[in-house]
């Protein structure tokens, strides 16, 4: 049985932030370290319990979608393979192995750019309340879980360490990062949605939403980086069960979610979870991870 990593150790690096699932290191002055713990967060807390194992699937499956569609948009991985990173950082390899990312470094926007196919989640509820999604237009008679006309660009704040992030319009996005920039992170966004969401859909997945972050590197190029259509940052839902009109199963943390609801969670204080949760949550994502590449993750 894998040990759970709540949180990595690694003295000799230098830690720059602990996010709410990854400890990110500097190696030097051009490339970081991504470690992707088991932490596991749900409505931005994050819990006092970690799924054994999660970091390493997150880190594989974002491998994956970083190779896939690269033909898009540049992402940031130098090498996931412990053996190919520096002597300091090897040293360290029976944390690290399996669950780190070398990437290159780079200056991150401040937006989260969340695309929607399917009205669901936080989205549905506005959109039941107003008729917006992010405070945008949307026609009349959607129903829960249905398909958009287009994918919808709905961007977000990044919160800070325990914060809350913000949904926020498109033209406040502009606002923050420029017009130029906005528009190219949204097309580059919505690029990559609709060829993943293409090729999940040819695996017996439905990519429901998922959120992105990018940077820009040196030469003012953007680029995909931190994790890609995970389960942490992505709802996937089974094709062959899906139904319009309902909540639907998933392969993602709903089901997280679902069980924090079901007990009145105060969305505000970290709780410990119970065993038959965390091993019901490793479950979703080995599936999820299953599904999407034909292989097992490896968990060693």
């Amino acid at each position: 049985m894998i040990e759970a990593l709540f949180e990595s150790d690694c003295p000799e690096l230098k830690l720059v932030a602990r996010g709410k699932v990854r400890d990110l290191y500097e190696i030097d002055e051009h490339s970081l370290l991504f470690v992707a713990t088991d932490r596991i967060s749900a409505y931005d807390v994050i819990m006092n319990s970690a799924v054994a194992g999660k970091g390493k699937i997150l880190t594989q499956i974002s491998v994956f979608w970083f190779d896939y569609l690269k033909d898009i948009v540049p992402n940031h991985l130098i090498t996931a393979n412990i053996d190919e990173m520096p002597a300091v950082v090897q040293q360290y390899r029976d944390q690290l192995s399996g669950r780190s990312l070398l990437v290159k470094k780079v200056s991150v926007l401040p937006i989260e750019a969340i695309v929607r196919g399917y009205i669901t989640g936080s989205g549905w509820k506005e959109y039941q309340a107003k008729g917006t999604v992010c405070n945008i237009e949307l026609g009349a008679g959607l129903r829960e879980s249905q398909k958009l006309p287009a994918p919808l660009f709905t961007p977000s704040t990044k919160a800070e360490y325990g914060g809350h992030d913000e949904n926020i319009h498109p033209d406040r996005c502009a606002e923050i990062i420029g017009a130029q920039r906005a528009a190219e992170m949204a097309h580059s966004a919505v690029a990559l949605y609709s060829k993943a969401a293409e090729y999940a859909a040819s695996r017996g997945i439905i990519i429901a939403d998922t959120k992105f972050e990018f940077g820009v590197d040196s030469q003012g190029n953007l680029m995909l980086i931190d994790e890609a259509l995970t389960p942490d940052s992505s709802r996937f839902w089974p094709a062959l069960t899906y139904k319009v009109g309902k909540s639907q199963d998933s392969y993602d943390k709903q089901y997280l979610r679902d069980y924090l609801t079901s007990i009145d969670f105060d969305m505000r204080t970290p709780i410990d979870l119970p065993p038959t949760v965390l091993d019901n949550t490793l479950k979703k994502y080995i599936e999820a991870y299953v599904k999407l590449t034909g292989n097992r993750p490896d968990l060693s």
